[in-house]
Parts: C-alpha cells; structure tokens; sequence
C-alpha cells in the first residue's frame, strides 16, 4: 500500500487486508461461515489481497453480541498492525454503536488506513471520519465479495477504482442493472445467481447547474442512531458537503425518513448541504413515497433548490459503487452525471 496526500490510501496486489466483525457475528456460524470462506476466496484471486481474520472475527453471532468491547478491540488491533493495510467489514449488523465505549481515536488517527463496509457500518465510518481518516462506504465479504457466482463486475471495477488505482474515480455511470434478490445463505443455495432487472438510470429529482462538495453520509437507520453521540458530524462538518443516503433492507417506512431528514433541518444540517445523493431502495420498496418526502421536507426548510439525484448505486442493493468520504464530488443536474475526485479530500487540506 502506498499513503500519498493526506490520508489516501492505495492497494496494491500482496497486501494484506483484515476481516472484522464489528456488528452481527454470522461470519463464524457454522451455517454461515462457508460464506465467509467464499468471500475471502474471491478476495485473494480476483483483487490479488489476502484476508486476515482478526481475533474474533469469527467467534460467532452470540460471543460477539455479548462482547462489543472484543469486536473494538479487533478493529483497534486491525490498526495498530502495520501489515494490515485496510480493514473490510464482514456484514452489517444493528449494534456496533456498542463498541463506542472501547474505541480509542488516537489509535486509528496514528496508523491510518482505509475501512470498507456499509449500513450498520455507518458507525465505523463516523468514527473514522471524527479520527480524521478515509474510509469507503462499499461492500461487505459476506454479501458482495461472496456473491453467488462471483462479485458484479460493476462492484469489482468500483472497489478498484475506488482503492487499487492512482487515478481519480471519475465519472461514476449507474450499471445496466440492478438486483435486491434474496437467496438464502445455504451452502446447496451457492449455485443460484440473482437475476439483474435493467437500471433506469440516475434520477434528477431538483436542481439545476453543477454543485461541488465533499461526501458525507451512510445509512438512515444507522445514522439516525448515532445522533446526539460525539461521532455524529457536526455542523461545520456538513457545510457545503455532498449528503448520501441509503436505507436499509428494513424498508423504513417513507414517515420514518421525513422524521429523520425533518430533524436534520432543524438542527440546520439541510441549510449546510451542497448537494444530496440517495441510494436506490431495498428492492425499490417506497420509491416514489420517498422521492416525495424527500421534496416535501426540503420545501419545509426553504430548500427546494438544493441539488438531489436518486437511485444511485450504493447501500443496500447490488451491484454497488464504492464512496470515499471526505473526497469530493461534482454533481451535474443539467446533464444527470456524479463525478468523484478521490485524489483530493478534506483529509488532504
């Protein structure tokens, strides 16, 4: 790995990456651990990275659901350890905000190195960018890595792009198609491939021009927990930042997103943005309910001019595209285009 211009990290074919747990243990199930192995698999052929399992990585779902301190541990030690040269969540969860407690931020901010996962992810994310470090909002061993059949070509490309080239990320085109298939995660299921339903493409929903800003955002559920803890961002951190959201497969009711995009105007988070980008839903579920709200909410903090795109590839569907926070993107309303400069950051300033 190669460190250049702050905190941008480059991998390289040979090095070594650590697997975590830092939410739901399934990894070390024995039902689920065969995923674990496919995902470390492709991983090690097709991105040329080996994967190092932390100390209890995968101690499985009920050790780890009762030791948050253990999971915190793993990614401090994950760090510390100069062979280690990124960190890649095995899967999301819904509690790793219990690791708060144990994380010490000088640890991460002394041996920077980029973290890679999404949704309950959000947490590690946050904590992070209040460290002063990039890391990526991309996919996950257990699902993208492992994905029957192999990884989307689409998510592969991404995640290079993102993290395995010198280059900028450019130009980010939605894919050809789109997927929220569910095959369980049985080993005799292994050989099922999800069927791709054509992408309709990025969805300007207000705006106009181009708008410029640094990336900053997660999964709605996720940082809707984090409020009012000292890794949610803070005002300065939003202004004239690029606001990406997801939600998660739990389908969050439209109610749910207006409560939670209303307490950000009044915390006066909407009046920083340059600019939003929304993830394509789980399985497209609440689409135009949210599209709505999300106008509806902007309209109620004067907002209506305020750039949005939706049914960007990202979070909770597949396949995905890979976003560095921190770095900055360029969003064309006129022209429906994302574009994203990884080489420069607000870590980089």
């Amino acid at each position: 790995m190669e460190k250049e211009r702050g905190v941008i990290m480059i991998l390289k074919n040979g090095d070594c990456v650590a697997a975590v747990s830092l939410s739901w243990g399934g990894a070390g199930d024995p039902d689920i651990c065969w995923r674990y192995d496919a995902g470390v698999d492709y991983i090690k052929a097709n991105l040329g990275l080996t994967v190092i399992p932390m100390t209890h990585t995968l101690n499985g779902s009920e050790y780890l659901y009762n030791n948050p301190q253990a999971r915190a541990q793993d990614l401090m030690d994950a760090y510390n350890d100069p062979q280690i040269k990124a960190i890649i969540a095995c899967i999301g969860g819904d509690d790793s905000i219990r690791m708060l407690p144990y994380i010490d931020y000088d640890v991460i901010r002394n041996n920077p190195k980029p973290f890679i996962g999404y949704s309950d992810s959000t947490i590690t994310h946050l904590i992070s960018y209040k460290a002063g470090v990039q890391s990526f909002y991309g996919p996950s061993i257990l699902a993208e890595f492992a994905e029957n059949g192999g990884m989307f070509s689409y998510s592969q490309k991404a995640f290079s792009r993102a993290l395995m080239s010198d280059a900028m990320i450019g130009n980010v085109a939605p894919s050809e198609g789109w997927t929220s298939e569910r095959v369980e995660w049985l080993e005799t299921n292994k050989n099922i491939i999800k069927v791709l339903n054509p992408h309709e493409g990025y969805d300007c929903v207000q705006g106009q021009g181009k708008t410029t800003g640094h990336l900053l955002g997660g999964c709605v559920e996720v940082l809707n927990t984090a409020k009012g803890t000292d890794i949610f961002p803070s005002l300065r951190d939003f202004n004239e930042s690029i606001l990406f959201l997801e939600t998660s497969e739990l389908m969050s009711p439209p109610w749910y997103l207006e409560d939670f995009l209303r307490s950000l105007g009044i915390m006066g988070v909407l009046h920083q943005l340059a600019g939003l980008l929304f993830g394509k839903p789980y399985d497209n579920v609440h689409y135009q309910a949210y599209r709505d709200t999300i106008q509806k909410v902007l309209a109620e903090f004067n907002c209506e001019t305020l750039p949005v795109i939706m049914n960007v590839n990202f979070g909770h569907t597949e396949p995905m595209i890979c976003i560095p926070y921190g770095a900055f993107a360029t969003l064309d309303l006129d022209d429906g285009s994302i574009v994203i400069d990884n080489r420069m950051s607000i870590f980089s300033q």
